[in-house]
């Protein structure tokens, strides 16, 4: 576990309200902003966003039952003492109906998810996932995981005695914490905190259970009291979000929070929102080669006087000699013929044989197949003199 110095300087804990004080209209406001700061006693998190986003998705488990989707929170770190496990201390005591655990399996998860489900806690997640053979093993798992983050996805499983099929909830909002990345279609689900190892200067103050917990379960209890009365109004709210797909279904539930709550908290909610999907974004390294060297086919063939067919050797070339490229050093001996159809593959791209100048046949790839491609994941910008993508093409220079 991670054990952070002590401050003087650092804000007192958060204390309980009465019962008996009236609701203010920046109630929920006002709990969000002692969430924040209760967080930030104990740990420091990546950025003003990841310490926003940390804050709605613990506020968010107490509305699970009326979500659509129950987004993953992934705190991952590259090394140890990045505060992981601090982390999840804090998450622990204010979350509703926590279940944690440094291991776990699939037939424990199926029997404790209901209607109403707990909150799933996972440290130590790279003792699961973080090798070849312990993923393969915990591979039911990670599919739980998978369906669990979107309503009316039970996992089937043959139960009692009569050997019936049985149907189990998966839907449950869950926290993985370890070293390294979690499986990519768990980040794929996840709002991930990319924590670091605290700077020398830096100090939070030591978290002791014996302390600390009753303050921070009067807080939860305060959060509950207030976000549960609210479920029907969450339910039927559909905010818009400032990205799409898998990404917007993920980041919702933080911002249909961040509604209810009212104040400045929106608007924090859909900067994050956006900042952070953008970050992991460029943190897809598999992603970000494939759609990388699209661009720089697109360049190859430019240079080339965007000729209808381009042979695979001089494509490769092309690639090869610019120095700012990862081609050169991709595999043992740079870019291959092999490895370029791989990474295109995806894509639906594959060389074939063309007849060229003279009636040589040889490989190479028709820029056509590229268009569509090009269009999706690395569109130009338009200008105003800009052509057509189908315009005739120049002839080559090169024969």
């Amino acid at each position: 576990m991670d054990e952070p110095t002590s401050s003087a300087t650092a804000p007192a804990p958060p204390t309980s309200a009465t019962d008996e004080e009236p609701a203010r209209p920046d109630e929920g406001a006002l709990l969000l902003d002692e969430l924040r700061a209760a967080i930030a006693r104990y740990v420091i998190l990546p950025s003003g966003e990841a310490l926003t986003a940390v804050t709605l998705w613990v506020a968010a488990t107490h509305i699970q039952p009326a979500l659509q989707h129950a987004p993953r929170l992934a705190v991952v770190g590259p090394a140890k003492r990045c505060g992981k496990s601090r982390l999840l201390d804090v998450i622990t005591e204010t979350v509703r109906e926590p279940l944690i655990t440094v291991n776990t399996s699939p037939a424990v998860v199926f029997r404790a998810i209901g209607d109403d489900p707990p909150t799933l806690l996972v440290d130590e997640a790279d003792t699961i996932f973080g090798s070849i053979k312990a993923a393969e093993k915990n591979e039911e798992l990670r599919g739980l995981l998978n369906a669990g983050h979107q309503r009316n996805r039970p996992a089937l499983r043959i139960s009692g005695p009569e050997h019936k099929p049985q149907a189990f909830p998966t839907f449950a909002m869950a926290a993985l914490a370890g070293i390294g990345d979690l499986p990519d279609t768990v980040m794929d689900r996840a709002v991930v905190i990319r924590m670091q190892r605290r700077k020398d200067g830096e100090r939070v103050d030591q978290f002791r259970s014996r302390r600390d917990i009753p303050a921070l379960h009067g807080l939860r209890d305060r959060l509950n009291a207030w976000l549960r009365p609210l479920m029907d109004t969450a339910a039927d709210l559909v905010p818009p979000m400032p990205v799409q797909d898998r990404a917007a279904d993920t980041w919702e539930p933080l911002v249909i929070v961040a509604e209810l709550a009212g104040g400045t908290w929106p608007e924090q909610a859909r900067t994050a929102c956006a900042a952070m999907c953008a970050a992991e974004a460029s943190n897809d390294d598999e992603s970000n080669l494939k759609t990388r060297l699209l661009q720089d086919i697109r360049r190859a063939f430019a240079r080339y006087g965007d000729p209808d067919i381009m042979r695979t050797r001089d494509l490769l070339d092309e690639l090869l000699q610019d120095q700012e490229a990862p081609w050169a050093e991709y595999g043992t001996a740079g870019l291959s013929p092999r490895h370029l159809g791989i990474l295109l593959a995806d894509f639906d791209i594959k060389a074939a044989t063309h007849r060229f100048e003279g009636g040589r046949q040889a490989k190479g790839f028709a820029r056509l197949r590229f268009i569509d491609a090009w269009a999706r994941y690395c569109p130009e910008e338009p200008t105003a003199d800009s052509g057509d993508e189908n315009d005739a093409h120049v002839p080559s220079p090169h024969p």
